[in-house]
């Protein structure tokens, strides 16, 4: 071995005991190359319009997107168009089983491959990286596994969405427990997995169930029969005691807004509220000296806007536990007032889809041998999302079954989704290529309508990742900076969503949608730029003109009106890749 080979090797297992010390969560792995990554340091992705797969109903419809590609690709694109803008992201990627499921650099990576755990996670990680930067402060991702990377993806997602941002593992029933599913197994999996993160679970405020308030634990009635045998101050508080015999609390029939409910002070109501405490504090010190069954009235408790909450001591010998009563809180009386008699419920993390996944076969009008998941799941995802007018990325779209249900969504709430949907055109098992002969005619299906299923109108616009050759991405030279700007219009156009061409010409391009304009001047002579902006300012709509320029900011405020606002190129797309390369 030469000097310069040792000295690169030493260098080499340098940076790997560095990364090693780094990991602290306990999941180490051979990170493997990926192709597609090392390709986008010579050549960036943009998008084609393939404009005879348009679907194009009316303007007053939301405008959906479907990128046929490799998903790196597409994702490094959306961090141009996209950044912080996506409310939601659904993912089903491959589940690694090792049955042929999962294509690592163009092969299938098989059972006996003794890095396929590691080629997975460099390949998830390599994508979930990027997706977080397009989620908006307040976004959320939903990631469908089972067992074969269950434990690998939730660490893997700790470290890129921070531990304490995981909302919820949900247990997902996908098969009939009864069902003989592989008789040569001696144990037999019925359950998959959702993993959720929020990008910042301080921001994030789940759209919780609702069911009608139920009153009848509202049932007793607490009078005081004598004036308190005791007044004392405990703690700061007024506290009123009444010993067995001073009052009484009775069960009705019925309940009614005006009763109280009992709760008993047990668990971690005890243990990590502030009424458990006031227990510690004001009833368990006095329970010898007073006695069983003693009734205290604490001032300056309760949200029931009575001024005080009853607490009483344990009424058994040997029983060390109390209650409390409540009556309806202040809001919530309020909110009965107004005649909205509903209450939020908890999301449980169980649910059994298991008829649904039985039944999926024809959802959408096509087939798909190999995941399909059910229109009925993807939607309760989305619906966790308070807002109806949110953003829907999936960048494993696979059938289409997350834009099938944002369409659905929409229909059933009359909410204004839009969805993006990410997919390659590999050959999907016989069933013909995911993009074209699956994800795009379910999502035409839906839209237009097929066999006894009535449409959903909404706009679809298809695009294709194209690639730009650079050289290198941290040293672009000056005649890739110019194939970029040439090449990069239809990207731009997305990014503004001003979806239609209606110009291009040597010098510019222009688009139009949603009441304004999109126009990218390509060239470093400016001799024809004032003519664009005439052009522009003639439309009398808002403008978004993107400048050639050879740096940052050098036409940024320039030439811009009370339409018109000024735009660097190619520029702060470069900077985009060379981050996402960082990354």
């Amino acid at each position: 071995m030469s000097e310069k080979d040792l000295k690169k090797e030493i260098l080499e297992l340098k940076a790997q005991i560095r990364k090693l010390k780094k990991n602290n969560l306990g999941l180490v792995f051979e990170d493997k190359s990926e192709d597609v990554v090392e390709q986008s340091k010579v050549k960036v992705p943009v998008l084609k319009e393939i404009v005879k797969n348009r679907l194009d109903l009316a303007e007053e419809y939301p405008n959906n997107l479907m990128i046929e590609g490799d998903n790196y690709l597409a994702l490094s694109v959306l961090n141009y168009t996209h950044k912080d803008k996506i409310d939601l992201i659904y993912i089903d990627p491959p589940y690694n089983t090792g049955n042929k499921d999962f294509i690592y650099n163009d092969h299938y990576v098989d059972s006996e491959d003794s890095y396929r755990h590691s080629k997975w996670l460099s390949f998830m990680r390599n994508r979930l990286v990027l997706a977080r930067e397009l989620l908006k402060n307040d976004g959320i991702i939903f990631i469908s596994i089972d067992d074969n990377e269950h434990a690998h993806l939730k660490i893997l997602c700790d470290r890129i969405f921070g531990e304490k941002n995981c909302l919820s593992i949900h247990h997902i029933q996908v098969r009939y427990g009864e069902k003989s599913l592989n008789e040569k197994k001696d144990f037999q999996e019925l359950l998959e997995y959702v993993l959720v993160y929020a990008k910042d679970a301080s921001q994030f405020s789940a759209n919780r169930p609702t069911e009608e308030y139920n009153f009848d634990s509202f049932n007793l009635d607490i009078k005081e029969l004598n004036k308190p045998d005791e007044i004392t101050e405990i703690n700061g508080r007024k506290v009123e005691i009444f010993k067995k015999g001073s009052y009484s609390i009775k069960k009705q029939g019925e309940g009614n807004i005006d009763l109280f409910k009992e709760t008993w002070l047990s668990g971690s109501i005890y243990s990590g509220t502030g009424h458990g405490k006031m227990y510690q504090k004001v009833v368990e010190p006095r329970v010898k000296d007073d006695g069983l069954s003693t009734l205290y009235k604490i001032h300056g408790l309760g949200e029931d806007g009575l001024g005080y909450r009853y607490m009483i001591g344990p009424q058994r010998e040997g029983s060390s536990r109390g209650k409390m009563f409540t009556k309806i809180p202040i809001k919530k009386r309020e909110q009965f007032d107004n005649g909205d008699l509903q209450r939020s419920k908890t999301i449980i993390n169980f649910y059994d889809f298991s008829p649904d996944f039985g039944n999926i076969r024809h959802e959408g009008g096509v087939g798909f041998n190999s995941g399909k998941k059910p229109v009925k799941l993807i939607k309760q995802f989305i619906n966790y999302h308070r807002n109806k007018n949110i953003t829907v990325l999936d960048f494993f779209a696979g059938s289409g079954t997350t834009g099938h249900a944002v369409l659905s969504l929409n229909k059933d709430d009359k909410g204004s989704r839009k969805f993006i949907l990410c997919t390659n055109n590999e050959n999907n098992n016989g069933s013909g290529k995911i993009a074209t002969d699956i994800c795009y005619p379910r999502i035409k299906n839906v839209i237009k309508g097929y066999s006894s299923v009535k449409g959903i109108p909404s706009n679809l616009s298809y695009y294709q990742t194209d690639l730009v050759d650079i050289e290198q991405i941290h040293k672009v030279p000056d005649e890739a900076k110019i194939r970029i700007t040439y090449q990069a219009g239809e990207m731009i156009a997305v990014r503004e969503d001003t979806l239609n061409e209606v110009e291009k010409n040597e010098w510019w391009q222009i688009f139009e949608g949603n009441g304004k304009i999109t126009a990218i001047y390509f060239k470093e002579d400016k001799a024809k730029l004032e003519d664009l902006i005439d052009k522009l300012e003639k439309k009398n709509l808002p403008v978004a003109l993107y400048i050639f320029s050879w740096g940052k900011n050098e036409y940024k405020g320039e030439y811009s009106s009370q339409n018109i606002r000024v735009e660097d190129i190619p520029e702060p797309i470069i900077e985009v890749y060379k981050e996402l390369n960082r990354l």
